[in-house]
């Protein structure tokens, strides 16, 4: 199988962009097909012909807008790129550009950004957006023209900037860098085939992974570990398959943090819905359901790589949903981890009871805020459709933080009720201490997240329904590709940088 191309080095520069030795300068260009920032020498190098030559290829200086130049030897690089940047780029404006800007690119070693960086907001945008809109996965590729066209990307970026020596400008690139990075490891996890990110393969995988940031510490319970655990929830989904399962736990303790992060992932590593199983077309995106262990893994190796003064307990249990003679039945009851019961309704509602178990194993260790991620409802989907993930929890200061952060971050969260309806329908077993499944059609994505707060006791907690976002199967857009999306990384991490803030 082909290897995993390095991602491409990251610095600061002051230079012109007219003089810079690089083979493609991306330059901002306004409504008005003026260059803007640091590229109005670049149009004034081209001179009269600049508009006129933008507006023959259709381009209008909107957000989107993407042209492909060749300077003739006006300025010292051989190819510009223009992309529309509208009035006003926010820095969700130059990430965007900045994504769609990478991928014109080709056959070039050196890419120069010489967009608007009025802060050191903008200059992380830039660089996230060029890191994740280059991404590509090809690991199964083994076509010539398949290595050629993963080859076929720029070793070096460089961002033109006044603010080059600036510490927050500098912090800024490696915060970018790294989450970029975190985000992108996510994707190739969840874009994995199934049959090779088995729950031991995964466990094997984010073990070599944690190698590489300092700090880190990683446990991992197998089968019979859980079993002595009482990990009832874990191992019932995981009993129908024949690759047992597993619970991974990273630890990261700075010296004097500011606060506790605990994070919980699903970590489905497929999901066929067990007895009741899913129709056939369903499944064919089920390698995705691993996607919130995925990203709570890479978010907390971010963390710690930046060494945010944040205590870190993160949690990701790992099952694959299979049917077989051994496979957990609706109607059967299993204990969690401390003793709470569950009545099984529906085997294809399995998430809820490996993460109760996580949610139990990150709640023992007294973290100051608990956060969930998961691929839980189909009822996410409908209502909020397939770019907006859920945020649900006990406490409305962090729901709202969650979309305020991912706002700012570039990902979209809508804040969701948890109603004593729907929690009267979770504590409803006839039978057993809780039912797992909701007995009616209508909210769904509620009673789900209903069914975990039974799990957090008093602890600040948040749960994340990325059902939607975690996996595009339609068309790459801005700085997401199709396939494994790392939705919800950049907000955990972003969760973390805001509670740094709070150390005195």
């Amino acid at each position: 199988m082909a290897s995993k191309h390095a991602e491409p080095s990251f610095t600061l520069s002051s230079a012109s962009p007219t003089t810079t030795r690089a083979d493609v300068v991306v330059v901002g260009v306004g409504p008005d097909l003026k260059a803007v920032g640091p590229a109005d020498a670049v149009g004034d190098a081209f001179g009269r012909s600049f508009k006129p030559t933008l507006t023959t290829l259709g381009f209008r200086g909107k957000p989107g807008d993407v042209a492909v130049l060749p300077t003739a030897g006006v300025i010292k690089a051989a190819t510009v790129i223009a992309v529309g940047l509208g009035d006003d780029p926010t820095p969700t404006t130059l990430r965007k550009a900045a994504a769609k800007a990478v991928k014109a690119v080709h056959n070039a070693t050196t890419v120069t950004f010489a967009l608007p960086t009025a802060d050191a907001d903008a200059i992380r945008a830039i660089a996230e957006g060029a890191l994740l809109g280059g991404y590509r996965f090809d690991r199964y590729r083994t076509r010539d023209e398949d290595r050629e066209a993963a080859a076929d990307r720029p070793h070096a970026v460089v961002i033109l900037t006044r603010l080059s020596r600036d510490a927050d400008a500098l912090a800024a690139l490696d915060a970018a860098v790294a989450t970029a990075a975190a985000v992108n490891r996510t994707r190739d996890w969840v874009n994995t085939g199934p049959g090779d990110l088995t729950p031991a393969a995964f466990a094997d995988s984010v073990v070599e992974a944690a190698k590489d940031v300092a700090g880190v510490k990683v446990t991992v319970w197998d089968e019979a570990r859980l079993a002595k655990e009482g990990c009832g929830g874990i191992l019932g989904v995981g009993q129908g398959s024949t690759h047992p399962p597993r619970l991974v736990q990273l630890t990261y303790k700075p010296k004097n943090p500011s606060a506790h992060l605990a994070l919980v992932g699903k970590g489905i590593t497929f999901d066929s819905g067990g007895l009741s199983l899913k129709p056939g077309a369903s499944m064919m995106t089920m390698k995705c359901d691993m996607a919130g262990a995925a990203s709570v893994i890479a978010a907390t190796l971010a963390i710690a790589a930046l060494e945010l003064p944040v205590r870190l307990t993160c949690v990701a249990p790992m099952a694959e949903n299979m049917p077989s003679g051994s496979a957990l039945r609706p109607g059967d009851v299993l204990e969690i981890r401390g003793g709470t019961t569950v009545e099984v309704h529906n085997t294809d509602a399995e998430g809820r009871l490996v993460l109760a178990d996580g949610l139990v194993v990150a709640n023992e260790a007294e973290p100051d805020v608990l956060v969930d991620v998961a691929t839980l409802t189909g009822a996410c989907v409908v209502a909020l459709g397939e770019r907006t993930a859920g945020v649900l929890g006990n406490d409305d200061a962090l729901r709202g933080q969650v979309v305020e952060i991912g706002e700012t971050v570039g990902e979209a969260f809508w804040p969701l009720p948890i109603t004593d309806e729907v929690t009267s329908r979770v504590t409803s077993s006839d039978i057993a201490d809780l039912r797992q499944h909701n007995p009616k059609p209508a909210g769904g994505a509620l009673f789900a997240a209903a069914f975990l707060q039974q799990f957090v006791g008093e602890t600040t907690w948040a749960h994340l329904d990325i059902a939607g976002p975690a996996f595009n199967d339609a068309g790459a857009y801005d700085e997401v590709p199709k396939g494994g999306t790392g939705a919800s990384v950049r907000t955990l991490v972003g969760l973390a940088e805001s509670l740094a803030k709070k150390i005195d």
